[in-house]
């Protein structure tokens, strides 16, 4: 069963989620990063091994002549492990 614990959606310039992006890969080293939204807030303890996922999707509405895109980073872990690295790597050029 999965419960969604915390959801932010904005629209920003690049340079801004390029700034956030910096800012969430220093907490992501840290090991501790906290998230906060309104009354919402969570804040993760991040193990030293953690599954990164890149995903790129795109999407047609019917009826519609525009195609959307998405690009979706995910981070996953178990709590209480450090995961192990799955073979393989990505280039990011």
């Amino acid at each position: 069963m999965e419960k969604v614990l915390f959801k932010s959606e904005e629209k920003k310039q690049t340079s801004e989620v390029a700034s956030i992006l910096r800012t969430v890969a220093d907490k992501i080293e840290s090991g501790q990063i906290s998230l906060s939204h309104g009354k919402d807030e969570v804040r993760l303890n991040i193990p030293k091994t953690i599954t990164l996922e890149f995903k790129v999707e795109e999407e047609t509405k019917p009826g519609k002549d525009t195609l959307k895109k998405s690009f979706e980073i995910e981070l996953e872990w178990y709590e209480g492990e450090n995961g192990e690295s799955l073979p393989g790597e990505v280039s990011i050029g």
